[in-house]
């Protein structure tokens, strides 16, 4: 990948003013998201997580994968098209049919999401998956998404977290189960 440089707005000042445009498409894309999240949950993440997962792990991944792979998709079409935003990745080059471990920056409180982003671009969006803290996975409904879709929680604390993620990637030892793993170093935003 090219060598970046921080982006800067038309005035040369670095971030561009906030305007009522850009007020309202932030809130469609927003509300886009949300709802058909919920949706999401509610008609497939059940029927993909919880039956199939009887009969096949492998197969119960693969669908969870699929249908949340599509919804994922939402966000990288919302934000780039619809909120206008240009998203630009710097860094080593990822390849597109391996197991990767994606290491990042967490500069905002949406930054995990431009990693869908890149997976999109390479066709591993449904299987991406991140290491989180774990009073995250006591959100409602989110919390809930987060466990189907097997992300990694943490208590930062090494004592307490290396068997209970040594645990949860034991679990994907089948190498037909693509995985990216995405972990955020310093845990927390800048903002």
């Amino acid at each position: 990948m090219k060598s970046c440089e921080p982006s800067t707005s038309a005035d040369g000042k670095g971030r561009a003013s906030l305007t009522l445009p850009k007020v309202v498409r932030g809130i469609v894309c927003l509300s886009v998201l949300l709802l058909t999240a919920f949706m999401m949950l509610v008609y497939l993440g059940f029927l993909t997580a919880v039956p199939l997962r009887f009969f096949s792990v492998h197969y119960s991944r693969k669908a969870i994968s699929y249908f949340f792979g599509i919804w994922l998709a939402l966000w990288p079409f919302l934000f780039e098209k619809i909120n206008k935003t240009k998203v630009i990745f710097c860094g080593e080059t990822v390849p597109p049919r391996e197991r990767v471990l994606l290491i990042a920056n967490h500069r905002t409180e949406v930054d995990w999401m431009y990693l869908w982003d890149l997976a999109l671009r390479k066709g591993r969006i449904g299987y991406i998956k991140y290491v989180l803290k774990s009073s995250l996975m006591k959100l409602p409904v989110f919390g809930w998404s987060f466990q189907l879709l097997e992300f990694i929680s943490v208590e930062r604390k090494w004592e307490i977290d290396e068997s209970s993620m040594h645990r949860m990637l034991q679990t994907f030892k089948d190498p037909r189960d693509p995985l990216w793993l995405a972990v955020f170093p310093e845990g927390t935003d800048f903002t």
